[in-house]
């Protein structure tokens, strides 16, 4: 089954697969975020998936906004690591967070 999730501008296509409708069902339901139309700081349509790893043992994937480099990360359940989600604030809103330089960088 292929699967279309519009992230901005974009559109991605992911491909699930099962041996019966059941299995095809459940791969699709662990890629459970929305289509996101526009950044939640600045508006932008124009969003792009990175992934990154820290530490060397902490993979982060996110939804970033390419002009002002603000982010949501995703989310995997504790019990499934295989289903990602947007995470939100307490108010249910996309928890989009503002690009903050890190100066240590820079001294």
């Amino acid at each position: 089954m292929m699967i279309s999730k519009r992230l901005g501008r974009r559109q991605f296509h992911f491909t699930v697969s099962g041996n019966n409708l059941h299995e095809v069902v459940s791969e699709y339901e662990r890629l459970s975020f929305p289509d996101v139309a526009k950044c939640g700081i600045c508006g932008s349509d124009n969003l792009d998936l990175t992934a990154r790893v820290a530490q060397d043992k902490f993979k982060y994937t996110s939804l970033r906004c390419l002009d002002c480099r603000a982010d949501v990360t995703f989310g995997k359940r504790q019990e499934d690591d295989q289903t990602y989600f947007l995470r939100k604030t307490e108010d249910g809103k996309l928890d989009w967070r503002a690009y903050e330089k890190n100066d240590s960088a820079t001294k």
